[in-house]
């Protein structure tokens, strides 16, 4: 297929790249609540019903438990279930079907057995919503031995990351940054893709202090070392992509050449994703480090009401303190 660039937001991004993957092999099949004629909530499905029919497209019952054990029948049948959870809190009713089973299913059957699979979870705040519709419940996922969990921040990442999960013969959590769907970037169609799915991209090229970051929180890193750069500090940003397995290679790099890190993410601290990725700096580039790793993250609170989130939520302000505490050690 000749290459053709093109210019999209991340859910017309997605949308577009389950419709290469639903094309490409017709035991693709998505199911969700609201995906058919209402193309979802967040409308990432739309027309896929209409141009591929209900066989293949499934509006399901409001009942996660269910669309997930459905989704693990299809995927034992020899089927690619593509699952969306509608929210990233709606999740919870499915939590035992994900990991009893699609997470344990390969290595019950001593390899004999796949669930190739993609649960797709819209996630984080940003978007003044109601309780149970602003989580980043990444962590859960991401400690669950048997799964891939992976997050995308841009449109050319929806593209070919949905694809690439798609196309993975285990199962594949795929969280979405809710708040950045309507954001725009270049895509080149028809080529392979320029990352592998589990691979972490150096994003703004720095030598003083490695800001780690994913999903969400991809973008305001970048702000941030654009406002850093205007008082001659240079930051390094690291778009982890992927949660598990995280690109060990590609961190401890970018750790060891400026020896100072921050990890940002929406999700609370206490036992997040910067947890681990501190003690795996610490532990592997020890002598390297001029200060110790710096998290900045959610509260350890439910997540607040709306009109309290801003303060919830990681900032500019909040990131470029942590970076003034790691240069002044």
């Amino acid at each position: 297929m000749s290459s053709a660039l093109q210019k999209m937001t991340i859910a017309k991004a997605l949308n577009a790249g389950m419709r290469a993957a639903m094309e490409t092999d017709p035991k693709v099949v998505l199911l969700g609540e609201d995906i058919g004629k209402l193309g979802g909530v967040f409308r990432i499905t739309e027309g896929l019903q209409k141009d591929f029919g209900e066989d293949r497209v499934l509006d399901t019952p409001l009942a996660e438990s269910g669309i997930m054990g459905t989704a693990v029948g299809l995927a034992l049948r020899g089927y690619r279930p593509v699952v969306e959870i509608q929210f990233d809190g709606f999740v919870y009713p499915a939590f035992d079907q994900i990991i009893s089973q699609v997470a344990k299913m390969h290595y019950r059957s001593l390899g004999h057995l796949r669930l190739p699979m993609v649960i797709r979870i819209p996630y984080g705040g940003g978007i003044g919503a109601v309780e149970h519709h602003s989580e980043s419940n990444e962590a859960y996922f991401a400690h669950t031995a048997g799964l891939r969990v992976v997050t995308c921040s841009s449109a050319e990442d929806a593209y070919w990351m949905i694809q690439q999960a798609i196309a993975s013969d285990d199962p594949v959590v795929f969280y979405e940054p809710k708040r950045r769907y309507h954001e725009r970037g270049e895509i080149e169609l028809g080529e392979d893709a320029p990352h592998g799915l589990h691979d972490a991209v150096v994003r703004t090229p720095g030598t003083d202090v490695t800001l780690l970051a994913y999903g969400p929180m991809v973008k305001t890193a970048m702000i941030a070392a654009q406002a850093a750069d205007t008082e001659g500090r240079s930051i390094e940003v690291v778009d982890l992509r992927s949660l598990s397995p995280l690109d060990v290679p590609t961190i401890l790099e970018s750790a060891r050449k400026t020896g100072r890190v921050v990890v940002a993410h929406e999700a609370q601290t206490f036992l997040g994703m910067g947890a681990e990725l501190a003690a795996l700096v610490q532990h592997e580039a020890f002598y390297h480090l001029e200060a110790p790793v710096i998290r900045v993250g959610g509260y350890n609170i439910p997540y607040p009401p709306s009109r309290h989130e801003e303060v919830f939520l990681p900032d500019l302000d909040r990131i470029l303190d942590a970076v003034d505490r790691s240069l002044a050690y």
